[in-house]
């Protein structure tokens, strides 16, 4: 196949080197112009240093050769550029094309997911109706992909024949994937996750130890099935790739951008010098403004994600929210409808 990917980051360029090697023809495109000037020179990514960058990959900082004659377009942009990126590419592609999206995020306002928000922008002319949008999700780190360690991934669509079509374009690649008909609730999940992962660095910052973190995940888990339920997604969903997989995989791993910005800020470190000392995207501080907006809407108690939101976002003490989280009333685990607001 011909591959579009939109976005050099480091998923951007891991991806595109595994489909490169499974024998597609492989184009990369960013708007940052320094990206792919360095990528060019040097067949090297800055954050995934020991990856060599295949040659056969076109590189371009021109978007609309970019999506010229792509039969799969694949977005790999942060998840608050999706939707200008969908406005760029509206004119340049055909109806009926099939879109992958491995950004992970909700748009505040609209509360949209980001297969939501592509539709939304290509359908502003009338003429991308049947463009078909697969979430691509799951325990993701570039970083393993890079390396060809094996991983596991959900290709999401109601449309199971554009699922499969992105399930089929990784065949015969470290990635092994997964059909999910419940989009949303794969959408929803690998938002939340991030910001589950952001209170597990917290907690490890704070020096708190492993049966802490098994806790949050946990619980996490918990508060994310609950609204997914609210929101008519799969409870499976929730305890699958896109759910326990990635808030695991995210909450513990020392790859996880999400995490490294939580330790910090439990060492002390004030929020925004935690996320600009990561140096990369921190997508759970970009998800919360959604994720509290979710919670409103439907009623739902998110005590993890409401703490979190309480350090980054309204400035509290660390240590006090800890103090108040820990000490909620007590609660029954199974008996999810008394976590109504």
């Amino acid at each position: 196949m011909k591959i579009t990917i939109l976005g050099a980051g480091t998923w951007g360029v891991a991806l595109a080197r595994v489909l490169a090697l499974a024998g597609h023809r492989v184009t990369l495109w960013s708007a940052v112009e320094k990206e792919i000037d360095t990528l060019a020179r040097t067949h090297r990514h800055p954050n995934l240093p020991d990856m060599v960058f295949p040659e056969e990959i076109l590189l371009t900082k021109d978007i609309a050769k970019a999506c010229e004659s792509t039969e799969l377009l694949l977005f790999a942009v942060p998840s608050v550029y999706v939707r200008s990126v969908a406005a760029q590419v509206r004119p340049l592609i055909p109806d009926g094309l099939v879109i992958a999206d491995v950004a992970k995020g909700i748009e505040p306002d609209t509360l949209f997911t980001m297969s939501q928000i592509i539709c939304d922008e290509l359908n502003r002319d009338g003429a991308h109706g049947n463009v078909k949008v697969v979430a691509l999700s799951g325990p993701t780190h570039a970083e393993e992909v890079a390396k060809d360690l094996p991983t596991f991934i959900v290709s999401a669509c109601e449309d199971l024949s554009a699922a499969r079509l992105v399930q089929q374009a990784f065949a015969n690649t470290c990635l092994r994937a997964y059909t999910n008909e419940d989009v949303l609730g794969v959408e929803l999940c690998g938002a939340l996750k991030n910001i589950m992962a952001l209170a597990a660095g917290i907690s490890a910052g704070l020096g708190f130890g492993d049966n802490a973190l098994a806790g949050l995940i946990t619980r996490g888990i918990a508060e994310m099935t609950r609204l997914a339920r609210m929101m008519g997604c799969q409870e499976a969903t929730c305890a699958g790739l896109a759910g326990i997989g990635d808030v695991i995989v995210t909450a513990g791993s020392v790859h996880s951008r999400n995490r490294r910005a939580g330790l910090l800020i439990g060492q002390g470190m004030a929020p925004e010098a935690a996320i600009a000392s990561v140096g990369m995207v921190v997508e759970g501080v970009n998800a919360l403004p959604a994720a509290m907006q979710l919670i409103r809407r439907h009623g739902v108690q998110m005590p993890i994600i409401e703490s979190v939101n309480a350090i980054i976002n309204e400035g509290c003490p660390v240590a006090e929210v800890v103090q108040a989280l820990t000490s909620r009333r007590l609660q029954d685990e199974l008996n999810w409808q008394a976590h109504k607001v």
